[in-house]
């Protein structure tokens, strides 16, 4: 069969079949299950990592989460990100009228049918977004999420130029592009890693002929990548934890705070007071604010008033996480909120009023009151200890 879309690649007496899919198009099925139909292949790799092929192939994924474990596990924020960026994928799948990953569904199927080893050759989604979260600062995060809560909003008409680049991309890789030009820094974690980590799969996958079924968009990338050096495939996935530099960073904070309120308190008890009421007042209130802006409970907003001003003292701790954890027992998710999810996150309603995404949000909300109270607390804190000692 000869098509712009398929690639063949002849490499050590091997044979390689890249299949660049356009998830706009129906054709894509019908070439994916014409082409692995023909050729039977000893491997078909897909576009798709174990945690995205359990979603497709799992329909009881959602009911299964366990949302407080997530949130003392502190990847609240991860979670509502990479649940904006299934909002993003839905919205454009919806644009287009399909359902995504259906070409990926025709690969395994097909697969199955000729007796084809499966291959899930994308690194995982999550390692991808931890990747990205070490790699910018709190700035960036806000960014980010907003950039996406943003895009729940607003209905804005593509271009006939944006239809037709749609064409040539995956929902992910497309969704991964528009991080990449708001975060330039970024493209090598969003694209350009997965284009190597792609590469190094298919070509170590097992058999002399291999199918690949992957998003158009990468296929330039993996072209130039598979006829090249190995990739440690260990380096592409490792995710570094925070360096010793911002280790010390977030230590040193507290420590100052309570090194200058203990100072203030020797000298002037008075004014020792006044600081202590001024951190409580600002982490307090201002969580409070976050929490409510996210329509908590009440006692999951007191519990983030009680919760800032400590937990700001700590590295470890998070306010928003308390809240968090207060929302999730009073108001714990249903199975019909775990059900509904893949369709509540397509607006901004749904993703307050759907139980999962709310907690994330009271999450997320919290910690973003807490910390721009920390930053004008401990400011409020140093002045009085400053006019104390040097007015």
């Amino acid at each position: 069969m000869s098509s712009d879309n398929v690639h063949r690649i002849e490499m050590d007496g091997r044979q390689f079949i890249l299949i660049g899919t356009a998830h706009v198009s129906r054709e894509s099925v019908e070439e994916v299950k014409e082409i692995i139909e023909t050729e039977k292949p000893d491997t078909v790799c897909v576009e798709l990592c174990k945690s995205r092929y359990q979603s497709i192939t799992d329909t009881d994924k959602w009911k299964n989460t366990d949302i407080i474990k997530i949130i003392k596990e502190g990847k609240a924020l991860l979670l509502l990100a990479n649940l904006l960026l299934s909002s993003y994928q839905n919205k454009m799948a919806d644009k287009f009228g399909i359902k995504p990953g259906q070409e990926m569904i025709q690969g395994i199927t097909s697969a199955r049918e000729v007796d084809a080893t499966l291959c899930l050759a994308d690194r995982d989604i999550q390692v991808t977004m931890r990747r990205l979260w070490r790699s910018i600062g709190l700035w960036g995060k806000l960014k980010l999420f907003f950039q996406f809560m943003l895009s729940l909003m607003v209905n804005e008409e593509l271009s006939e130029d944006e239809i037709e680049k749609m064409k040539t991309q995956d929902m992910l890789s497309a969704a991964l592009d528009e991080m990449s030009h708001s975060f330039p820094q970024l493209k090598s974690i969003l694209i350009d890693e997965r284009d190597r980590y792609l590469a190094q799969k298919i070509k170590t996958a097992p058999g002399d002929k291999v199918v690949a079924v992957l998003g158009a968009g990468h296929i330039p990338g993996i072209k130039e990548e598979i006829g090249g050096d190995d990739h440690n495939l260990s380096v592409l996935t490792e995710v570094k934890p925070a360096s010793r530099v911002s280790r010390i960073i977030a230590w040193s904070i507290p420590i100052v705070i309570i090194a200058v309120i203990a100072s203030t308190f020797s000298v002037d008890r008075a004014t020792g007071i006044e600081q202590i009421t001024s951190w409580v007042l600002w982490n307090g209130s201002l969580g409070v604010l976050g929490a409510s802006l996210a329509l908590a409970h009440p006692l999951a907003i007191l519990t983030a008033f009680v919760a800032a001003p400590i937990s700001s003292l700590s590295p470890l701790l998070a306010a928003g996480w308390f809240a968090g954890l207060t929302e999730a027992l009073i108001r714990k998710p249903s199975v019909k909120d775990f059900e509904s999810l893949s369709t509540d996150i397509y607006t901004i309603k749904g993703f307050w009023y759907n139980k999962v995404t709310h907690i994330l949000l009271v999450v997320v909300f919290a910690n973003l009151g807490s910390t721009v109270g920390t930053i004008i607390g401990g400011a409020d804190v140093i002045r009085k200890f400053i006019n104390t000692f040097f007015a």
